[in-house]
Parts: structure tokens; sequence; C-alpha cells
């Protein structure tokens, strides 16, 4: 392959790269003649080594660092080490982190047009996993064990994502025994108002939903046997008119005085027989109906799928960084390359004329190695060929579930959360609630 193909790849890969990212406050040049690793050139090598397939960091960033030079030939060389780089990264790793996440925000509602909503709701999904880094003594008092006995140390990832695209939308890390509800309140500002999130038993709580509720957005979200509800409290002037109302009214909270949730308990029972159980803040069905939201529910599968392409597809189950704060800029630029993956493919299918879910993560990581390594094919189109990054739709004849697959966890599926008529007392401290709300 000549030269000049060679470069033709990496300069369509930096463009297509490029526009995603802020136009401003990520600078290519730098005043100090001294510093190698500039803001920009600092966010793309590490989107690049993000993207990389090698076991060892040093030589991600190696193949990452070929790469950036071929996209910047005429600019001054970044530096050779991966000690320097990554010394530099995790330095400003914040600061960028938070205007990059700012302009990929942006960029998802841009690309998704008629993909923005579903059946007329923004929706969003949301969920966790724990991700392993290497059994350092550093990395063990810095994160934790949060599994079983001989487990090493792990990050918790939060990730919610844009259902109509399929890729990220915003995330966060911790240590291991880190919340995950936490996390997602702290992420409840980052959603548009009127956003509906789908979101699994874990992910159920008092406060978790009523700072939902309070911030004017919706949710779909599973219930299991550890939720205690009421029924009949008489707390919603038109109980009556609203089937399958419900109140999730903890006893710490009624001696608070805090008032009671009003909600909506949907159930139903799936092939095999199992219950599903889904309590939902939208109470009119004409709004949401009982099948509409069990669809939205099915939809939370996709960040299940990321997770895995994080996982698998890109090779980071496993950290490689031996100190806690190299772990931490890994694994944040390692969401932040999954990302963009989603984006750059997203957007070229979009402009074929396909739907934005069918985008696969496999696929497009494979262009983009090629592009960087030089064996994509002479004389092609970058666009072109991140535009058929599809998933297969033939139909199968046989399961994809291995013979001996040895499973590590069988978690059961979460029972019917259990119900009961309120009491006297409840029904008329509810009421009382109710007066001083009217009358605030």
């Amino acid at each position: 392959m000549s030269r000049k193909v060679l470069e033709c790849y990496p300069t369509q890969l930096r463009k297509a790269i490029s526009q995603f990212l802020p136009h401003q406050g990520l600078e290519l040049l730098s005043e100090d003649q001294r510093l190698r690793w500039t803001p920009r050139m600092l966010v793309l090598g590490a989107i690049l080594m993000a993207w990389q397939a090698s076991m060892t960091l040093k030589d991600r960033f190696a193949q990452a660092r070929v790469t950036l030079v071929q996209m910047y030939q005429t600019r001054r060389r970044p530096g050779k080490t991966y000690e320097g780089f990554i010394a530099a990264l995790a330095a400003g790793s914040e600061q960028l982190l938070e205007k990059v996440c700012v302009r990929l925000r942006v960029a998802v509602q841009q690309i998704a047009g008629t993909a923005w909503e579903i059946c007329g709701w923004v929706v969003f999904g949301c969920d966790s996993s724990k991700i392993d880094c290497p059994m350092t003594l550093a990395n063990e008092q810095a994160f934790g064990c949060g599994g079983k006995k001989k487990s090493g140390p792990q990050q918790l990832l939060t990730l919610m994502f844009h259902v109509g695209t399929g890729v990220p939308w915003s995330f966060m890390q911790g240590v291991a025994c880190s919340s995950e509800r936490a996390h997602l309140l702290a992420m409840l500002r980052l959603l548009p108002a009127g956003a509906l999130l789908l979101a699994d038993a874990g992910f159920t709580g008092y406060e978790l939903l009523k700072a939902l509720m309070d911030s004017d957005r919706f949710f779909v979200i599973r219930v299991g046997s550890n939720v205690k509800l009421l029924t009949k409290l008489g707390y919603a002037l038109k109980e009556h008119e609203h089937e399958g109302i419900v109140y999730l009214w903890p006893k710490g909270k009624q001696k608070k005085q805090c008032e009671p949730l009003v909600l909506r308990l949907i159930r139903f029972v799936d092939g095999r027989g199992r219950s599903i159980c889904l309590l939902t803040n939208v109470l009119e069905r004409e709004r949401l109906s009982d099948q509409t939201a069990l669809k939205m529910y099915r939809l939370r599968w996709g960040v299940e799928l990321l997770f895995r392409a994080m996982k698998q597809t890109l090779e980071r189950r496993k950290m490689l960084s031996d100190r806690p704060t190299h772990a931490k800029v890994e694994l944040a630029w390692s969401v932040v390359g999954l990302w963009l993956l989603g984006l750059m493919s997203v957007q070229e299918i979009k402009a074929a004329g396909e739907d934005p879910q069918r985008w696969s993560p496999a696929q497009a990581l494979r262009v983009v190695r090629q592009a960087c390594n030089g064996t994509l094919g002479a004389g092609g189109c970058l666009r072109e060929h991140v535009a058929g990054s599809l998933k297969d739709t033939y139909q199968r004849t046989r399961s994809k579930k291995a013979r001996h697959w040895q499973h590590k966890k069988k978690e059961k599926p979460p029972g019917e959360p259990r119900a009961r008529m309120a009491t006297p007392q409840e029904v008329l401290l509810a009421s009382m609630i109710r007066v001083k709300k009217i009358a605030a």
C-alpha cells in the first residue's frame, strides 16, 4: 500500500472524530514550546488508545501515537513515552472530560433526528456494572472489593444511554461499593425535562423516585419483593379514576410527615410464567399504556449491550493501570471512546437511511482499527465503511447459548412487590399532609 493511502484514512478519521469535539477549549497548539501534549492531542490520544486491541498500555499508546502523528503530519510530534502521556492526561482529565461530554451530549441530540423520541417520549436507560482493576495494594485501598471472596479491586460504572440511538448519554464511576442510586441522582440534572427513564429493580427507593418526580421527569422502573407499597390510601383525589394506583410511603417517611409518592403499578406475566412488575409516575393510561410501558422497559436492554461492547468488544473488562488515578482515567476515556464510536456510526447509518439502533460496535471498531493501522483497503471512504457497521439480520436456526457455559452467578428474577391496604391511621396522616400541602 502506498504512503498516500496510509495517510488518507488517518486524515479522514481525524475529521470524523473532530466534528464531535468542542470547537473551543481544546487547543491544538500551545505558546509553551516545551509542551508536547496539548489538550486536543491528549483527547485524541486517549480516544485512539481506547480503540486499540493490544494487551499492554504501552503498546496501545505506541499504536495510538503512530496514528496521531499521521493525523497531524505538519505539526510538532507529541511526546514519545506513555509515562509522560498518562501524567499529562491525569492532570487535566477532569476538565477535559467535562468539556468533551457536554459536546457529545449535544451531538447525540443533533444526529438523533426522528429517533430522538419513541412513542412521543424522550427515553433514556440506566444501569451499573463493575469493572475489574489490577490487584495492586494502591488499587485495593482506593477502590475496595465489592464482589465475593478472592475478588480484586473494582470500579463501579453507572451508564446512562439514549434509547433512540443506542449511544451513551452520561456516566459516573466510583469505588466498588458505590451507590448506583447516588450516581443516578447526580446525573439527573443532565436529563432533559420531561424525559422518561428506564431502570431495573436496583434503582427503586423513595429519595430517588421523589427526586425524579420533583424534577419534572418520568420513569418506568421494575420493582421486586423488596419494595413495600400501599393501596387505598386516598391521597390521590382521583384515585378511583386510575386503575393500579399505589403509594410508596416507607415508615421512616411517615414519621417525618413526608408526602407519599403516588404511582401506578403495572403487572405482566411473561412467556415463562414469571411476573414482571413495573412502577411509573405516569398515572394516565392514555398517556402511557401498559403495553407501551412494557415495550419501553424492554428497550432498557440496550444498556446491557453497551456494557457487553465495553467489556467484550473493546476488551475493557479489566483496566490495566496499577495506580488508582490512572485506572480512573483509563476507564473514563474508554467510555468516551465507546461513546464516540457510537456517534460516528449512528450518524453515517442514519445518513444511509438505516435504523440507528442497528449499529454494531464490533463492526465499527473493526473499521476504525483498520483505519488506524492502514489495512482498511486502498482508495476507500471511511464514512462508507462506518455506514456499513450494522448488526446482521439473518434468522438463526440454533441458539447462540454455549453448550457448557459456566455462569458465575444465577440471580433470581425479582418477585412481586408487597402491597397492603393502608391503615386508618395512615389514611388520616395522608389526609393531614394533603391539607397542609394545599394550604401552603
